[in-house]
């Protein structure tokens, strides 16, 4: 069973999707991705969780009461923070990615009574990294903004998927590309303005995450290992004193490969239950 629905909170109305049944495992998309962007991934894990997606503020069907008060992470965190407490009292398994690691992370520093077991696949914590490569991070960061305002879109899409390390074209055979037209561009254009600066600017509170009492799993793509995400979460798993752990394909293997993505997932959460 499907089941859509909207949630108030502050400053916003977020939409979102419940599907599946067992314990509750929330997917927070990277990039522009809304709730729908995870389908391919939420249907193959429907059988064994109940699976929440939505669409962040400012994306999709979620809407934001005053569009010229743009969200930091933290106003994510917080969104992510009411909308588990209006579906359940318990822990929550939650993966992130990219920036919905980034967001996720910030919830656990804030609220980790709330997530079980995080698995954050490739967040970009660039403050993690030295001094040179956090420099050519927020040159890269600047150069994918700089594009969008000069070039546009989907030049800047482009340059985004080139400094992650995303292959377009590498994707599971039943796995369709991820459209490029009218439909997606609002997204788009609420990412490029608002998000990605958002997530250059964002400073998570390491103490906070170290001594949190949920279960964090820093993961990283099989094939993005050249890049500067994969060595930030490499990094946050040294912070942490775990071990990273390896998912098929790239930055964006939860669209891109989402059987091998839930197979990997299934394999990781399986020996770690919610206390």
């Amino acid at each position: 069973m499907t089941i859509l629905n909207t949630e108030h909170v502050p400053g916003a109305r977020l939409h979102y999707v419940l599907r599946g049944s067992g314990p509750l495992l929330v997917l927070v998309a990277g990039g522009d991705g809304d709730a729908s962007s995870s389908d391919d991934l939420a249907a193959r894990l429907a059988d064994d969780y109940t699976v929440l997606t939505y669409d962040r503020r400012g994306l999709s069907g979620s809407t934001i009461d005053d569009p010229s008060d743009p969200p930091t992470v933290t106003t994510h965190a917080d969104d992510l923070h009411h909308l588990l407490a209006a579906v359940t009292t318990e822990p929550a398994y939650v993966c992130g990615s990219s920036i919905g690691a980034l967001i996720s992370l910030e919830l656990v520093s804030r609220h980790p009574g709330q997530v079980g077991v995080l698995v954050a696949h490739e967040p970009p914590t660039t403050q993690l990294l030295s001094e040179a490569e956090r420099t050519r991070a927020a040159h890269d960061q600047r150069e994918i903004e700089e594009t969008h305002r000069t070039e546009g879109t989907f030049a800047a899409l482009l340059k985004f998927a080139i400094l992650t390390g995303i292959d377009l074209n590498d994707r599971e055979p039943d796995v369709k590309a991820a459209p490029r037209g009218p439909g997606r561009l609002p997204n788009l254009e609420f990412f490029l303005t608002h998000d990605a600066p958002a997530v250059r600017r964002h400073l998570l509170d390491l103490p906070a995450l170290k001594s949190a009492s949920t279960r964090i799993l820093p993961a990283v793509g099989k094939t993005s290992a050249h890049t500067w995400p994969h060595r930030c979460t490499l990094l946050l798993a040294e912070h942490l004193a775990v071990p990273p752990t390896t998912f098929p394909a790239g930055h964006n293997a939860l669209t891109s490969h989402p059987q091998a993505f839930a197979t990997r997932l299934t394999q990781l959460l399986t020996p770690n239950p919610i206390p």
